[in-house]
C-alpha cells in the first residue's frame, strides 16, 4: 500500500468519520427527533428477541468497554498493573469471549429479521445494512484473536494501542504506525470507522440515548388499592 493511500485511509478518513458521527447526530437530534429511536420489532414478534438482544447487547457492551479501557488507558497505569504481553492476553481472552457472545446474539437477531415476513416487511434497507456491518465487524474482531496469538510478545498490540491513542490525541503521521500490520487489523479499523460514518443515518443513533441513569436509580413499585376513589365535589355557583 502506497504512503498516500495509507495516510488517507488511516490518517484522514478516521477524522472524517468521527466528524460526521458527531455533527450528523446533532443535526438529526435537532431536526429529526421523531426518528431518534431504535424501531423495536417486539410488538410484531417476541420470539427469539429477548435471547438475541440480551446476548448481543451484553457482549457488544463488554467489547466496546474493553476497547476503551484497553486502548485508552494511560501507559503508566498499564505498566504498573500488567506487562504488554499480559495486556494482550487479557484482551484476547475477554474480547474473544465477549465477541463470541455478541455475534451469536446478533446472528439470532439477523435471522429473525430476515426470515420473519412481518419484521422483514417493516425493516428498512439501511437498518439491515448496519446490522450486517456490525456482524462483519464482530467477525473481523474475532479473526484478530488467532492472529494476535502469533504475536504474543506484545509489540504488535502496543503498536495498535499507539495508533488509537494517536488518533484520539491528533498526533501527526499516526497512520505510519499501521504500516506492515496484518490486513485483518486494518480491515477491522476501517470498518469500525465506516460504522461511525453511517451511524447518524441509521437506527444506531439510539446508542446516544441509552438509559444508563436507571442503573443507579432506586426501584419503585406501583401499589393499587381496592378502596373506591372519592367522589369529586363540584362547587355550586351562587
Amino acid at each position: 500500500m502506497s504512503s498516500w493511500i495509507n495516510t488517507a485511509l488511516f490518517g484522514v478518513y478516521p477524522y472524517v468519520c468521527l466528524a460526521v458521527l458527531l455533527v450528523g447526530s446533532l443535526i438529526r437530534f435537532d431536526h429529526g427527533a421523531y426518528t431518534w429511536k431504535s424501531d423495536s420489532s417486539q410488538l410484531l414478534r417476541r420470539k427469539r428477541l429477548r435471547l438475541g438482544s440480551n446476548l448481543f447487547h451484553y457482549g457488544v457492551l463488554t467489547v466496546v468497554g474493553g476497547h476503551f479501557v484497553g486502548f485508552l488507558m494511560p501507559d503508566w497505569a498499564v505498566s504498573w498493573l500488567i506487562s504488554p504481553a499480559q495486556h494482550e492476553l487479557l484482551a484476547m481472552a475477554v474480547g474473544g469471549l465477549a465477541g463470541i457472545i455478541a455475534i451469536i446474539g446478533l446472528s439470532i437477531l439477523i435471522h429473525r429479521r430476515l426470515t420473519d415476513t412481518r419484521i422483514r416487511s417493516t425493516s428498512r434497507k439501511r437498518d439491515i445494512a448496519i446490522v450486517l456491518m456490525l456482524w462483519c465487524q464482530l467477525a473481523l474482531g474475532l479473526l484478530t484473536v488467532p492472529v494476535s496469538a502469533l504475536h504474543m510478545s506484545g509489540g504488535l498490540f502496543e503498536q495498535l494501542v499507539g495508533y488509537v491513542k494517536g488518533v484520539v490525541t491528533f498526533q501527526p503521521d499516526v497512520a505510519q504506525l499501521l504500516v506492515g500490520t496484518p490486513l485483518v487489523y486494518r480491515l477491522h479499523i476501517l470498518l469500525g470507522f465506516t460504522i461511525f460514518l453511517v451511524s447518524p443515518f441509521t437506527r444506531m443513533v439510539h446508542v446516544w440515548s441509552a438509559p444508563v441513569w436507571y442503573l443507579g436509580r432506586r426501584g419503585y413499585q406501583i401499589v393499587r388499592t381496592r378502596r373506591p376513589a372519592p367522589a369529586l365535589v363540584r362547587e355550586r355557583r351562587p
